[in-house]
């Protein structure tokens, strides 16, 4: 569906998929990579240059289910609530704030990120295409592997590719971690596990997933009362319980050997010195209070300590639950104002501890989302019956209708500190009346991910030979990056 009356999309576009078929696609991607051979870099074209590291580890702070654009980085016309608000009024449900930087405004309720955005590069231009149904899942998969799903086989995570083509920055830490979301028990997790992987890279590139941060710890120790020996014979008897794995005969020798390679790297990293950086109680108390206690906050704490310890790319999600978080269809404006509450302290603190430690200009931290939204009733107004709307007028007749709902794809909010931007700079711009779409400097999925890529010494252009056919970093090797770099 189109987001807006006079938002067109490109009919080229896939047709949407019900959840099932998308499912079943994604599953016989996953079965179709097992049996792959090894991924090589491609020799039939001319020789890829990389560009010159700008940053050797990335953070990106993931702020799942639709960060507003306009209720966060991109404030537009604000108008407070008033039962009977026409919604072509509101733009925006919190009014701007100054920042660090003279001329830039955010939100009101991130105070301590406006401190530092005189550190950081704002895009505010990024834009996706309409992906129909199933928005929540193939946009998280699209921009996290920088591919459309589904795809022929299973595509690899973005901190799979650093973890591939950079390799580890320290051999015993993981490179690629993931932190703060679930992959069971919350909705669409068979859709979170599709990008959530190193893809045909192999298992050894993929992601070291911690849930909850204040657990950290004991993932990277023996059980407790286990003695040496037997954590040795436990160790042995998975690894033969792994051969013994029932798909063996499907899966491809490279595959086997890549997934026991992985739990070769773990088994070095639980008897490492470095499994002391998974501990966030060895912080200080004034430290972990400066953070906050939440799971995101405790998260960006915990980046910190494994970027400082030699991790490659770290992601800290506020993790994504339908309906939850900044998945706003209804409450809008009260839920956005708990989100500002959760991540303003933990993020500006993450920065400034960086710049303390002397990391900061060799760290890129990225923080995004899958779209944003617009300011409107949940469903068109005056939609019929079966729209899944709140309202079915132009008002808003309670609070609750009072916040930016609909997905919108046109123009969204992308910020970048260290990693060699240049700081206190605005790049692109939305329209300032609806539609808010990116109407100077548009930044694709594509030209994101060649702007991370860059940054991290990666060419946009890397490809891997699959089975005899080129796979690139960005789709066709045509990203461009954002002259966002000093």
């Amino acid at each position: 569906m189109n987001p807006l009356p006079g938002f067109s999309f490109d009919p080229d576009l896939p047709k949407p998929l019900v959840r099932r078929e998308f499912l079943k696609q994604l599953a016989a991607a996953g079965l179709v990579t097992m049996g792959m051979g090894a991924p090589r870099l491609w020799g039939a074209a001319p020789k890829v240059i990389a560009p010159p590291a700008k940053a050797d580890a990335c953070i990106v702070l993931w702020l799942a289910g639709g960060m507003a654009a306009p209720e966060t980085f991109d404030p537009k016309r604000y108008a407070p609530y008033e039962k009977g608000l026409d919604y072509k009024r509101v733009l925006s449900t919190f009014p701007a704030i100054p920042t660090a930087v003279d001329g830039l405004q955010i939100c009101q309720g991130l105070e301590r990120i406006a401190k530092v955005m005189d550190r950081a590069a704002l895009i505010r231009s990024a834009v996706q295409p309409d992906l129909g149904s199933i928005l929540h899942s193939r946009h998280q998969f699209h921009w996290h592997t920088g591919y459309v799903p589904p795809q022929t086989v299973a595509c690899p995570h973005i901190g799979a590719w650093m973890s591939r083509v950079l390799g580890p920055r320290n051999p015993v830490m993981p490179a690629f971690i993931n932190i703060g979301q679930r992959l069971e028990g919350v909705g669409e997790s068979e859709e979170l596990k599709a990008f959530t992987t190193a893809g045909f890279l192999g298992g050894e590139y993929g992601p070291m997933n911690l849930p909850y941060p204040d657990e950290a710890a004991a993932a990277v120790r023996p059980p407790k009362g286990m003695d040496t020996g037997r954590f040795v014979n436990r160790d042995r008897e998975f690894r033969r319980l792994v051969d013994a794995n029932p798909h063996r005969d499907q899966m491809s020798d490279y595959q086997q050997e890549s997934m026991l390679r992985s739990m070769d790297n773990a088994y070095r990293l639980l008897s490492a010195k470095e499994r002391a950086a998974f501990d966030l109680s060895l912080e200080p108390k004034e430290a972990q209070e400066a953070y906050g206690t939440t799971r995101f906050g405790r998260g960006c704490q915990l980046a910190r300590r494994l970027v400082e310890n030699g991790a490659r790319y770290v992601e800290v999600t506020t993790e994504y639950v339908p309906f939850f978080n900044w998945d706003t269809h209804g409450k809008g404006h009260k839920m956005v104002e708990e989100m500002h509450a959760t991540i303003d302290a933990p993020i500006a603190q993450l920065i400034l501890d960086l710049e303390k430690r002397g990391l900061l200009d060799r760290t890129l931290v990225v923080i995004a989302s899958e779209f944003s939204r617009d300011a409107m009733i949940e469903g068109r107004p005056g939609s019929k019956a079966g729209d899944q709307s709140f309202h079915k007028g132009t008002t808003m007749e309670s609070p609750d209708h009072y916040g930016l709902h609909r997905h919108f794809t046109g123009g969204t909010s992308v910020v970048m500190f260290g990693g060699g931007v240049k700081k206190g700079l605005i790049y692109g711009a939305t329209a300032d009346e609806r539609p808010l779409l990116a109407i100077k400097d548009p930044v694709s999925i594509e030209d994101m991910h060649a702007t991370i890529f860059t940054a991290m010494g990666i060419s946009p252009k890397t490809m891997f030979e699959i089975e005899g056919r080129p796979f690139y970093a960005t789709v066709d090797g045509k990203g461009k990056p954002a002259n966002i770099f000093g």
